[in-house]
């Protein structure tokens, strides 16, 4: 039961460097991230898969020294787009005519998006691409402790030293936040044995019928 999936998924501490997550539930936790929803379907971030033992070594120390980066066996690393520009946008639309057919509404709609974006700040535009990425860490999360497979979301890293290490700036690209997949150690991880704490639903939702 996916309920069940999310109560045992949880943030691991300890990864055994000695198991290597599958391809293919790599591949499916990838395809998870890549239908998860954006606004306006512009999905303004990039996804890097990082295998290479090398260059997630380079990250883990400008990443407070966390060591599921190099003891898990993949890295995700989700990177949002510095800006919106009309070459993303019309690149966009190219696709959806090619795939959908052009129509007079694709069309207007998409302009007034650019009327909308492009005159705003490009930290405004980067905080709204951002967002769109978090959206898709959160299916990347589902996905991930629905095929059995553990995963720790970071925000704990130096942003500006990963983007050098992996040369997003000349690509338009800000990390925003890491994703190592592994199999937790059970031997040695203080957070496993507690009980997971979340918010009584009373204190978390309001009902308005």
């Amino acid at each position: 039961m996916f309920l069940e999936k999310l109560s045992w998924r949880y943030a691991a501490k300890k990864m055994d460097p000695s198991k290597t997550v599958p391809e293919d539930l790599v591949a499916q936790i990838v395809e998870a991230i890549r239908m998860a929803p954006t606004s306006s379907g512009v999905q303004p971030f990039e996804l890097f898969v990082i295998r290479n033992k090398e260059i997630r070594e380079a990250i883990r120390p400008v990443a407070w020294d966390q060591a599921q980066i190099t003891d898990g066996s993949h890295l995700l690393v989700f990177a949002s787009w510095d800006n919106y520009t009309e070459d993303r946008i019309d690149a966009v639309v190219a696709q959806m005519v090619e795939e959908r057919g052009d129509s007079e509404l694709l069309q207007a709609y998409y302009s007034n998006l650019k009327d909308m974006l492009l005159p705003r700040p490009a930290e405004q535009n980067a905080a709204h691409a951002a967002h769109q990425a978090y959206i898709a860490l959160g299916f990347a999360l589902a996905a991930a402790a629905e095929l059995g497979v553990d995963s720790t979301p970071m925000e704990g890293f130096d942003p500006e030293q990963v983007d050098e290490i992996l040369d997003l700036k000349s690509k338009g690209l800000r990390s925003k936040v890491l994703l190592p997949l592994g199999y937790r150690q059970e031997e040695g991880d203080w957070l496993l044995p507690m009980p997971k704490v979340r918010k009584a639903k009373s204190a978390l939702v309001t009902e308005i019928d």
